[in-house]
């Protein structure tokens, strides 16, 4: 084989090593653009929106999700828990949710979440008392352990705060005020995203 053709074979080598090693830099180089495209942890636990499906949950059953660093609540309520909401005013200190800063105005009603789909609670866990995380006890009566005149809802094992099944808190416990309601807006009757209200979408 002669010199020239042995150059050439070493040329077209290091043109194709080259090639090669430029693309995989251009795909490092590319992967920071791609990535900064996406929520980081760090944007989403300052605030940025979260996206949730809860397609797949059972009714009755808690769901929970970080947002700001905060645990949020999802429940399907059943009909037996939309029911007790109407009937135990007189054992809470806020019934109307009169106080403004615990809930969006949207979901200043008796269940305490949107009208188009009233069933669905989305509430922040934490106890509005010293921000301990409250345990959920939905079964009514004695079967949550809770005494036999317990409508279902939440109780705080720190200082013993109670809530309802729609985050309003009991009279004669340490917590002040009703659990808090972040934004949320409905994407469909399963997906909602936390963070932004309704007519909040993002172009």
């Amino acid at each position: 084989m002669s010199d020239q053709n042995v150059n050439k074979g070493r040329r077209r080598m290091l043109i194709l090593t080259t090639s090669a090693i430029g693309a995989v830099g251009v795909g490092f180089a590319a992967t920071p653009f791609i990535l900064s495209m996406m929520p980081s942890a760090r944007a989403r636990a300052a605030g940025a929106p979260v996206e949730v499906d809860f397609s797949k949950l059972d009714v009755g059953v808690l769901l929970t999700i970080e947002w700001q660093g905060k645990p949020i609540w999802f429940v399907k309520r059943t009909d037996a828990m939309m029911k007790k909401l109407g009937t135990i005013a007189d054992l809470l200190v806020d019934p109307d949710s009169d106080v403004e800063t615990q809930q969006p105005a949207y979901t200043k009603n008796l269940p305490r979440s949107q009208e188009k789909y009233p069933y669905i609670s989305v509430m922040i866990g934490i106890c509005t008392h010293l921000g301990c995380v409250p345990l959920d006890k939905f079964p009514v009566g004695l079967a949550s352990g809770m005494g036999d005149d317990w409508p279902g809802g939440y109780f705080c094992p720190c200082h013993g705060s109670k809530f309802d099944m729609a985050g309003r808190v009991f009279k004669n416990v340490p917590a002040p005020t009703n659990l808090v309601i972040p934004p949320y807006r409905f994407l469909s009757e399963t997906r909602v995203i936390v963070g932004e209200n309704p007519g909040e979408a993002k172009a």
